[in-house]
Formats: structure tokens, C-alpha cells, sequence
């Protein structure tokens, strides 16, 4: 298993006329985990782009516990619990507080594609390597 955790500190712009993140918001978050988790692999969607592969997003669930607030600094939490093993990769996502509430789950899933045919491919293999020591 593969596990990252980013942290962001909410800011105003994020917020509803409630005080509370808007809802639309966490999609984001869950992007911003997905991103650097895979920097902390040693990679970045720009090399993997490079590769002549894309990975647009084909499913997305998210559940909301809680509220984030303004200020208030969150940590996404961000995990692959199975090596991906053909086109599509699955980061299951959860945003905490800094009280360790749990805020948000969520499931995120995205294909490998050709950048040019976009046809679905294989997950790039020193991607692969690399996620294969966590599993």
C-alpha cells in the first residue's frame, strides 16, 4: 500500500457565505493529494505527460462528514491500496482536520491514456516499478 499526506490551510475564496468550504472544493483537495503523492514517488503529472501518457479522471465519490472552515488546516490524506494493473488507477482519499476529525472520504479513479490516440495504455512502467516497492 501506497500512503502520502498533504496539508492545506483554508483560505477565505474557499469558503461559503456559511463560513464552510464549498462542497465543489473537495475535488480539488483530492487533486492536490493526487498530485503530490505522486511527487513524493519521485514523479510529476508534467514527466508523466511527458511519457505521452494523460490520466483524466473518469469517476469521483465523495462523502461529507463534516465541515472544513475557514482557516482551518486540513490534511489529505491519500492512498492506493492496490497496485494498478492495467489502464486505470483508483487514490482513495480522506480529509482530516486539525482536531484528526474526519471530514470527507472519497474515491478517485483515472485512466492511463495515450496522450495522442487517446486510447487507454498501461500505467508507465517506471511509475510501476516505482509503486511496486509499496506493494
Amino acid at each position: 500500500m501506497f500512503a502520502s499526506e498533504t496539508k492545506i490551510r483554508i483560505h477565505y475564496a474557499l469558503t461559503d457565505q456559511m463560513g464552510m468550504v464549498y462542497h465543489g472544493h473537495y475535488a480539488q483537495f483530492y487533486e492536490i493529494g493526487r498530485t503530490e503523492s505522486i511527487r513524493q514517488l519521485g514523479y510529476t503529472y508534467k514527466d508523466i505527460e511527458a511519457m505521452g501518457v494523460i490520466m483524466p479522471v473518469v469517476d469521483i465519490h465523495t462523502r461529507f462528514l463534516r465541515p472544513a472552515k475557514y482557516d482551518d488546516l486540513i490534511t489529505v490524506k491519500t492512498t492506493l491500496r492496490e497496485l494498478p494493473g492495467h489502464h486505470k488507477i483508483v487514490f482513495h482519499g480522506e480529509i482530516y482536520n486539525e482536531q484528526d476529525e474526519l471530514l470527507s472520504i472519497g474515491n478517485v479513479t483515472l485512466y492511463f491514456m495515450e496522450a495522442t490516440g487517446m486510447k487507454r495504455c498501461e500505467m508507465p512502467e517506471v511509475l510501476k516499478n516505482k509503486l511496486a516497492e509499496y506493494f
